[in-house]
């Protein structure tokens, strides 16, 4: 067996790997082709909504924002996240809390179901809760009887909203929670703390951040959802439209002012949760760089 030689060879230099061997033209190329497809596939949209919405003046703008079936669209929508995204925080971190914490049968059976909304079509969710609560379906005519409606009204859209929405918060807060792990939640058992003591004084203060970000984007998907709410809303102006709803409508009367006017009112509600998205993600950040300073 031949010995591996450790002998110190003094004249050879030991050449520091660089991370990056691009010119600095090629970054510049780089960097000048990242900001046309930037311009190009996000700003010049963002700029087009909002020139065409004011393209008849601010007079013709504000009477379209001020019409009964625009303040109904604007409503359903805010009723619509209102109640889902609550509803799917609860869950999130429900869910989050279990599977990161306890170990159980059917846990990878639960992270599937999870995932489920992200593979299946919205369209196809609307679908399914139109057999399930449709005139036609399977309790169709039990919600007949007793004067219930789903399908076509509020709760068939918050329903179709809840699905889609269902995944952001509990997959935003599982890998936080899974990284963290069981020590403090253990340390706190061991000191008497009680399941709930645990959860509010050890549990949720190491995921708030995660937790908003998980909210913020929930309350943005559920703002902004057209395929599933479409098909179970009935597009019945005035009751049943949702700010894309009505944007399709004026679209297709061609009120193509009116119809970038209302889009220019989800694109605003859309900046804003960019904008708390990037607050929340720069609070974290600075925390984390607190906590490995001290």
């Amino acid at each position: 067996m031949t010995p591996v030689s450790t002998t110190f060879h003094p004249h050879r230099s030991v050449v520091p790997r660089r991370s990056t061997a691009e010119s600095p033209g090629v970054r510049r190329l780089l960097i000048a082709i990242a900001l046309v497809f930037i311009f190009l596939f996000l700003l010049l949209p963002l700029i087009s909504v909002f020139a065409q919405a004011f393209a008849k003046g601010f007079g013709f703008y504000f009477e379209t924002l001020h019409d009964p079936d625009t303040w109904s669209a604007i409503r359903l929508t805010l009723i619509a996240a209102g109640i889902s995204v609550p509803l799917n925080c609860f869950f999130g971190v429900a869910a989050a809390w279990l599977i990161a914490k306890f170990d159980f049968c059917g846990k990878n059976l639960l992270l599937t179901l999870i995932d489920l909304p992200f593979s299946v079509s919205p369209v196809i969710a609307g679908l399914i809760y139109v057999l399930v609560f449709g005139a036609q379906g399977w309790f169709g005519p039990w919600l007949s009887d007793h004067n219930i409606k789903v399908i076509f009204a509020v709760p068939g859209i918050v329903l179709a909203t809840i699905f889609v929405t269902f995944p952001f918060v509990a997959r935003e807060l599982i890998p936080l929670m899974q990284i963290q792990g069981r020590t403090e939640e253990e340390a706190a058992r061991v000191l008497g703390a009680s399941g709930w003591q645990t959860f509010w004084r050890v549990t949720l203060p190491n995921i708030k951040w995660g937790l908003l970000y998980g909210v913020i984007l929930c309350n943005a998907r559920a703002m902004g959802e057209f395929g599933a709410v479409s098909v179970v809303s009935g597009h019945i102006r005035g009751e049943t439209n949702t700010i894309p709803l009505h944007v399709e409508i004026l679209y297709n009367d061609y009120n193509f002012t009116g119809a970038f006017a209302v889009a220019s009112v989800l694109t605003f509600l859309a900046l804003v949760t960019l904008l708390l998205k990037t607050w929340a993600e720069h609070k974290n950040t600075q925390l984390n760089t607190s906590d490995d300073l001290s």
